[in-house]
């Protein structure tokens, strides 16, 4: 491993430097001669070499200007049924979705999954399907090493693994640069679908209750929510979410079947797809 690359890894190494060659230190002269190479292209190769880790990002920006998604998350509610309806629709998915691809044609048209706790026990069943755009956070892919046929977006958990008395996330306006951590995949969902352009995001499968008492996801995968807390945190999150997306002229709407999210408008899907249908059909009437 040559000397820039030691450097590119070791993040701490790259801020001491960064510093002393700012203040143009004697000892930064010493430390690194300048016959080992240029300090400018230095740093642009090292901005370069992290950007271009989510580099397939960019084409998906804006990508779906105007128009409206179906977020798929993976609640006790979701039903089989539900995501016969989507097949027409752009989806969003996520998690242990993939568990049920054996009792349905439906695909989504995005898939994605943050915890490497969650990708450990799911792997073999997302890599089974050809799916065509899947997401992995860079936490995933930094222990992992999968980039091959994944989209890594760059996940920022805000110290969220640190228990704290509150609860506070961000949202991020650029998803190239940043994802934060909203206590769920969905919320990173939602960060994805805005950066993709859509104006309209419908919420399914969002029952925002991890009961310990009942079934908490639509396929049971090993993985149960522990903390009483859990709902608290998601419903602090999402309310971020919804301040972001009125500022910004995006509808978000919870067609889920139940569930305790009430942060967004509910709407039922089945009305919100067949007055999709009606228009679809007078729209080719009319011609």
């Amino acid at each position: 491993m040559t000397l820039k690359e030691r450097l590119i890894k070791n993040k701490f190494t790259y801020f001491f430097i960064y510093h002393i060659s700012r203040t143009k230190t004697k000892l930064f002269n010493h430390v690194l001669p300048r016959s080992i190479f240029n300090l400018e292209k230095f740093f642009r190769v090292i901005r370069l070499n992290k950007d271009s880790h989510y580099e397939q990002m960019k084409i998906l920006k804006n990508s779906h200007s105007g128009q409206r998604c179906f977020i798929v998350a993976t609640g006790p509610s979701l039903k089989v049924e539900d995501l016969e309806l989507l097949k027409d629709e752009v989806t969003i998915s996520m998690n242990s979705i993939c568990l049920v691809f054996d009792e349905t044609d439906w695909r989504p048209t995005y898939y994605g999954i943050q915890d490497v706790g969650v990708f450990n026990l799911l792997q073999p069943a997302i890599e089974k399907y050809n799916l065509k755009y899947k997401f992995i956070s860079n936490s995933i892919s930094k222990q992992k090493r999968v980039t091959d046929g994944y989209f890594v977006f760059p996940l920022n958990l805000l110290n969220h693994m640190i228990p704290h008395k509150k609860y506070k996330t961000k949202f991020s306006d650029d998803a190239f640069k940043v994802i934060y951590d909203g206590y769920s995949i969905t919320y990173s969902m939602i960060q994805l679908a805005v950066y993709m352009g859509f104006s309209e995001i419908y919420l399914i499968g969002v029952d925002c209750n991890y009961s310990l008492n009942s079934a908490q996801h639509f396929k049971d995968y090993g993985y149960r929510e522990t903390s009483s807390e859990a709902v608290i945190r998601m419903i602090s999150a999402y309310k971020q979410a919804k301040e972001y997306a009125d500022r910004h002229q995006i509808k978000i709407y919870n067609a889920t079947r139940g569930g305790m999210l009430e942060v967004f408008e509910r709407v039922n899907l089945d009305e919100v797809l067949n007055m999709n249908e009606n228009a679809q059909f007078l729209g080719k009437k009319s011609i």
